[in-house]
């Protein structure tokens, strides 16, 4: 793979069709789930093997549900996402920002100020990916992992035009690149995580690092 200096991404890989600001299109409330129960049960298991207990966690691009599983100790859970009511409705986050990572990708928060973070099928809503991955290491603890996941039922106007043009097994080597290219990262891991693999059922795939020492 290239070295971090020569990443290979081009301003035209992450256009969109709808490229009007994003805070318009989220402007309304979507109180219900992007992906079926069962490949929201392996969230959580996911969830449950690689969250410190008594964690402070960043859960990225947040909605309404966190999907954190029952019985999983946290110290506090809190929410970044563009839609004041969604947040709002979510009772698993302690607390929550409004923010547009595509339009500011600096994060409001201080450095090493969370011990994990997740995304939660958004990361192909990503316009500046790499530096989106570099802000997020920046507000983490050393050792702490950011946890990514995808499936197969994007708001087409919104995903990036890169993440069209890959298969579901190349969206966890372009996910890898964002971490790679970001750099900072250790320990890049990819996993299909689904439940589920008849027809019709949704799939769960998981990317996943942790934030190398300085």
């Amino acid at each position: 793979m290239p070295s971090v200096s020569e990443q290979p991404f081009r301003p035209e890989h992450f256009e969109r069709q709808d490229e009007r600001d994003d805070t318009l299109f989220y402007s309304v409330a979507r109180l219900e789930t992007h992906i079926d129960d069962h490949a929201i049960a392996a969230v959580g298991k996911l969830y449950a093997e690689l969250l410190p207990p008594d964690a402070e966690v960043l859960d990225f691009m947040s909605s309404w549900k966190s999907h954190m599983p029952e019985g999983l100790r946290l110290n506090r859970l809190t929410g970044l996402g563009l839609n004041e009511v969604e947040l709002r409705e979510n009772d698993q986050l302690d607390g929550w920002v409004v923010h547009d990572v595509n339009e500011t990708v600096e994060l409001p928060f201080a450095e090493g100020s969370f011990d994990a973070a997740v995304m939660c099928v958004s990361v192909q809503y990503l316009v500046h990916p790499v530096e989106t991955f570099r802000e997020v290491r920046r507000v983490l603890r050393p050792g702490g992992p950011f946890i990514v996941t995808y499936s197969n039922r994007p708001f087409p106007e919104k995903a990036v035009a890169i993440w069209w043009a890959c298969s579901m097994e190349d969206r966890a080597r372009l996910v890898g690149g964002y971490f790679h290219y970001a750099g900072g990262w250790e320990g890049l891991t990819a996993q299909d995580r689904s439940e589920r693999r008849e027809a019709g059922a949704d799939p769960l795939f998981a990317v996943w690092a942790r934030k190398a020492a300085d």
